[in-house]
């Protein structure tokens, strides 16, 4: 009898130490706070049909970023002064809980009653809607001077450090007597023309990042962005910006260099 009752303990603690390795799983199951259509978006403008434009996410407990057009915001709410007469719509992107989503919501401009940032208009000019056109500061021809040309890569201080003075010394790109124009009739609009005295161009659309100093491209690129030489993504990085003169830069090329590009307002 003693013998089995040590048995039955001995079996017991066995049982107990086994029990007591097991691992404890708190398994956290993620579930939706709403659904999309439970997501409050508010934009108000701080005058009537004006472009000075708040964007908020009313709803609590969502998490997520604004895309405003002009660029990202990782924030709930955001101020800015937008530069585009029309209907706009604005993004939010999200997480529910367990699961993402987008929504958007439209602002309507009648008015740019708000001062854009300059680099607006010295790139479309003061009439928004009629926009700008640009060409190359030099050409279309060699003509020695630099404005399309081998520059440092990976560094924009080096943007006009000529490396090789191509469309000045010998090798203007194919569309060297091209243009391109920008406005914002009603969107950002960027149309390139490969020649400048066709009447055909390529349409497309543009985003001028004036924090971060960028000019992005969509639909279409600029002049002398053949391979390898132009960013296929359309992004490129603004040295200057002036009423009269534009100066572009890519850091690192296809071809492993940086390329610098110098436009003057037609």
């Amino acid at each position: 009898m003693k013998i089995n009752k040590i048995i039955g303990f001995f079996i017991a603690s066995l049982l107990l130490i086994f029990t007591a390795c097991e691992p404890i799983v708190d398994e956290d199951v993620l579930e939706n706070t709403t659904d999309v259509a439970g997501v409050e978006l508010s934009a108000t403008q701080s005058t009537p049909g004006g472009n000075e434009i708040t964007l908020d996410l009313v709803t609590p407990g969502i998490n997520g970023y604004w895309d405003y057009n002009l660029g990202q915001a990782l924030t709930d709410k955001i101020t800015f002064i937008y530069p585009i007469p029309g209907t706009a719509t604005f993004t939010f992107t999200g997480t529910l809980g367990k699961e993402f989503f987008t929504k958007t919501i439209d602002v309507q401009v009648d008015q740019l009653d708000h001062e854009l940032d300059q680099d607006w208009y010295n790139l479309v000019s003061e009439d928004t809607v009629g926009g700008k056109t640009w060409v190359f500061d030099g050409g279309p021809n060699p003509d020695g001077r630099m404005w399309w040309f081998m520059s440092a890569p990976g560094n924009i201080d080096g943007a006009w450090g000529a490396w090789w003075n191509a469309g000045g010394d010998c090798c203007p790109p194919v569309d060297a007597a091209g243009k391109m124009h920008f406005d914002l009739d009603g969107a950002a609009n960027f149309t390139y023309y490969a020649d400048a005295s066709s009447g055909t161009g390529e349409a497309g659309s543009f985003v001028l990042d004036v924090a971060n100093q960028k000019l992005q491209i969509i639909g279409s690129n600029i002049l002398g962005a053949e391979e390898p030489r132009g960013n296929p993504e359309g992004i490129y990085d603004i040295v200057s910006l002036t009423e009269d003169q534009m100066v572009l830069y890519l850091s690192n090329n296809a071809g492993g260099t940086g390329w610098t590009w110098v436009f003057k307002a037609e």
